[in-house]
């Protein structure tokens, strides 16, 4: 019988993943490529939101009310450079939180799907 369990299941719901996000934005923030985009953001508020995202694509309850993806990067024309540190920055979070490169791939497949929804916005 195929295992049905999420990723979201697997990782340990969106306590887990709240404490991934963190870590992640540790991470972006520190790192000056990308860390510019979030000047006057609302850390709490994002971290928030990014939490209820990434639940939602790692198969957990779709919480997430905000804008869609290319509304949200409007205006911030982001190059790949921009979305190759972002997701190194996310496997390098799911990393610290043990899990396996087979789930850092699945997830980060979803992620990279959002790509064209992102770039050049």
């Amino acid at each position: 019988m195929p295992d049905t369990t999420t990723l979201y299941q697997k990782f340990g719901g969106e306590g887990t993943i709240a404490k991934v996000v963190d870590y992640f934005y540790d991470l972006v923030l520190a790192d000056e490529t990308v860390n510019h985009f979030f000047e006057n953001t609302d850390m709490e508020k994002q971290r928030k939101h990014q939490t209820k995202f990434i639940s939602y694509a790692l198969g957990g309850p779709n919480q997430y009310s905000g804008q869609s993806m290319a509304k949200v990067h409007t205006g911030m024309n982001l190059q790949p450079v921009h979305f190759d540190a972002i997701v190194k920055h996310l496997h390098d979070a799911l990393a610290h939180f043990g899990v396996g490169e087979s789930d850092i791939d699945t997830a980060l497949t979803k992620v990279g799907s959002l790509r064209d929804d992102i770039l050049y916005k």
